[in-house]
């Protein structure tokens, strides 16, 4: 039998847990739990390092770093503050400058839209070197029973040395009673169907617009006096139509070219564009043959002119709706000095004339000129 441990041996007691310590009221205290867990020792030292690691980082960027943007690192002998140096020294330490402050940073705005397009005009220029910049050319060509000079026109426009990838062509078709419309067509397709790649144009727009013309197209028609005013009307309304329906926002060069042309240079449109001119036209020829069979050469168009004193008079005493038409002295004397009268195709190319008026056998515009409503066409050119 084993006998009891003695009540003054505190050791036993403690050791075989059979004393518990009690409170003043007698009653015995709850065993004690532990709100951690005991780590493993290697973990304790872990801590340990990481935690001085964050200490020393902290010091360090407190008191050994320069609190302030590079911008000021001018300021030495404050350690980069700009508000603590002498007014004298800071002007000096920033060379005389001002620090640069940006107020109100926004970010940019995004628009998902398919409906909303965005057209930045400011890129598009017209420059001497059209060509070089890749700058777009629209050759416009009013049409009207037509056929007979289609064959002609496409040979030269064939031709043209200007890249054909950065020009486009439009044709406006009115009041035909032939077959321009399926010649044009065919023609086009010919053209933008060819396997030289240096033959198909960037693109190509027909459009179709009847004004009620009804003259002939024969020359004594087309030149009477009494039909000028209606023709040239139509025609005026015709190549408003063809501008508004053609130019798009990325043509810096807008050239005009009648169908009835027979010769031109093929660096026509670089020739004109070199002069980097708002409006320039050439002076046009021509060649027929006389009774005898021999070439006769002669000028051409006697609507692009120099007004003169006697032109303004003139035209002081005309109702502003007037269609005044050149070479028919017997209705108007208008005392104007003609193009065609003035220099020679065989002298020097880059000759410049200032106008004050200009006919439309073949014009170049700049597009900004034409986006600007100039020149307009009215009742003419």
């Amino acid at each position: 039998m084993s006998s009891s441990p003695s009540p003054n041996d505190s050791s036993a007691w403690l050791g075989n847990k059979l004393w518990t310590p009690r409170a003043a009221n007698g009653h015995s205290h709850p065993p004690e739990k532990r709100l951690l867990p005991k780590l493993p020792s290697r973990h304790v030292r872990l801590v340990v390092v990481l935690g001085t690691l964050l200490v020393v980082g902290l010091i360090y960027g407190v008191f050994f770093t320069n609190r302030y943007p590079p911008y000021y690192s001018h300021y030495p002998r404050t350690k980069g503050s700009p508000f603590l140096t002498d007014p004298n020294e800071d002007n000096e330490a920033r060379g005389g400058g001002q620090t640069r402050v940006i107020f109100n940073y926004h970010a940019p705005v995004e628009v998902d839209s398919s409906t909303i397009q965005h057209v930045d005009l400011n890129s598009i220029i017209s420059t001497s070197g059209a060509a070089q910049r890749r700058e777009r050319v629209v050759i416009l060509t009013p049409l009207r029973d037509a056929v007979r000079y289609l064959p002609k026109y496409f040979e030269l426009l064939q031709k043209l040395s200007y890249p054909h990838w950065l020009t486009d062509l439009a044709f406006l078709v009115s009041d035909s009673t032939d077959e321009t419309l399926a010649h044009l067509s065919l023609a086009l397709d010919r053209i933008q169907s060819s396997d030289n790649p240096a033959i198909p144009f960037a693109s190509v727009q027909i459009i179709t617009k009847d004004f009620g013309l009804t003259t002939s197209q024969n020359v004594e028609d087309r030149h009477a006096f009494e039909y000028q005013a209606p023709r040239r009307m139509a025609m005026a309304r015709a190549r408003n139509y063809l501008l508004t329906a053609a130019l798009k926002p990325y043509h810096s060069w807008v050239y005009w070219r009648d169908v009835d042309i027979f010769d031109a240079p093929p660096s026509i449109i670089e020739d004109l564009i070199s002069h980097n001119k708002d409006v320039i036209v050439p002076n046009v020829w021509f060649h027929r043959l006389n009774d005898k069979g021999v070439d006769v050469e002669g000028r051409f168009d006697y609507n692009s002119w120099v007004d003169t004193r006697k032109t303004r008079k003139m035209l002081s005493k005309l109702d502003r709706d007037t269609v005044v038409v050149e070479g028919y002295k017997s209705h108007f004397d208008t005392g104007r000095v003609y193009m065609a009268k003035m220099g020679d195709w065989r002298d020097d190319p880059r000759m410049e004339i200032r106008l004050d008026g200009i006919g439309g056998v073949s014009i170049m515009v700049k597009g900004d000129v034409h986006r600007s409503g100039n020149p307009s066409f009215r009742n003419g050119f």
